[in-house]
């Protein structure tokens, strides 16, 4: 299997990052950050895995206009209509029907695969292959096909697809899809053996998408088509400028994994891990003494088990007697709360923060 000048993806990079404040800034979120000091941010590795998968000039950049400005800095090489920023923050459903229209204009037999910008994977190989497989799939049939990865934990910030009926070795239909579900549902969705965690990695045949698009989401660029079919890409940014605050604040998972019957899963082993909480990115990482995950700080602990620290650039802590916690330094904010279940944790004092203290806080 090989991929072909008809492969097309969008790496979604447009959101706050909120879940791992303080240290991802409304200002400069996560996937701007080198956060673990590899000398490449999490969208430059995004960028450069798709690139060895597909031509580079088939890769696009949705962003919003707040951070366009960082996707130049960090991706140069990127063509100017390669990158569509979004005049207001909504969900990916939107941002998909966007690069569905601005790919469709350069190909109209396209594939398309959908990335979050934030994800690790553990097996480059093993990623392109699945990678490869799906966009066979995609291109002999009508479907979303998302990528599949068996749960290690019952992780409830994690969307869960049920597998359904089996199509081929590797591919299913989805039976059902769960976002987000308490612990104890998580734990029971374990157990099955049934469910596989949503990467957030789908892919698709553009004109398939686009078609289901305009079913679920009808006013989602069918008017522009209307008053400008021929419409250049400059007229199709403007159009998004004016238009797009309109549009639902609705996930690809809400609005097309839970409502269309063409869904299928990949269960995929290509080691994959979510980096957008500080929970999820304890868990991906490898553990030092006492279970402990130091990321690239200065660091002096004893007697300190199962923590997450991560510090600014010259500065030193000694901890001692801490177990289970976040320490995190960014700026004029340190945080130290709980780690478990941590998202909600931070998602709470970040609105408090934000209330009390003012913008310059978040």
């Amino acid at each position: 299997m090989t991929t072909t000048s008809k492969d097309f993806c969008v790496i979604l990079a447009g959101g706050k990052g909120r879940r791992l404040w303080p240290c991802s800034r409304e200002e400069y979120p996560k996937q701007f950050i080198d956060f673990f000091g590899t000398g490449r941010t999490q969208l430059q590795q995004t960028y450069d895995r798709f690139a060895r998968i597909i031509p580079r000039e088939n890769i696009y950049i949705n962003t919003n206009q707040d951070y366009a400005h960082l996707v130049r800095e960090q991706l140069p090489e990127l063509a100017p209509d390669h990158l569509m920023s979004e005049p207001i923050h909504r969900n990916t459903a939107p941002s998909v029907a966007w690069a569905c229209h601005r790919v469709l204009r350069e190909c109209s037999d396209a594939n398309l695969i959908v990335s979050p910008s934030d994800m690790d994977v553990h097996n480059e190989e093993a990623f392109q292959e699945n990678i490869r497989e799906g966009l066979d799939f995609v291109s002999n049939n009508d479907g979303l096909l998302t990528m599949g990865v068996k749960p290690t934990r019952p992780e409830p910030g994690y969307g869960y697809v049920q597998i359904g009926e089996q199509v081929s070795d590797h591919l299913y239909r989805v039976k059902s899809f769960t976002e987000k579900p308490d612990r104890d549902f998580a734990r029971m969705f374990i157990d099955s053996g049934e469910f596989y965690w949503n990467t957030g990695l789908f892919l698709s045949n553009a004109r398939y998408l686009q078609k289901t698009f305009m079913e679920l989401l009808p006013w989602v660029f069918r008017r522009l088509d209307s008053i400008n079919p021929n419409s250049t890409v400059e007229e199709e940014d403007e159009f998004v400028r004016q238009n797009f605050p309109i549009y639902p604040n609705l996930s690809i998972d809400h609005s097309i994994l839970e409502r269309s019957e063409q869904v299928f899963v990949m269960k995929c082993d290509f080691g994959w891990a979510d980096l957008g909480t500080w929970h999820s990115i304890y868990e991906a990482m490898q553990k030092s003494e006492g279970d402990n995950v130091v990321i690239d700080s200065d660091v002096l602990i004893e007697d300190c088990r199962n923590n997450v620290i991560k510090l600014p650039e010259g500065r030193l802590a000694v901890i001692n007697g801490l177990d289970g916690y976040i320490v995190a330094e960014k700026d004029n904010v340190l945080l130290i709360c709980k780690k478990e279940d941590s998202s909600a944790l931070v998602r709470k004092y970040v609105n408090e923060v934000g209330l009390k203290k003012g913008a310059g806080f978040i």
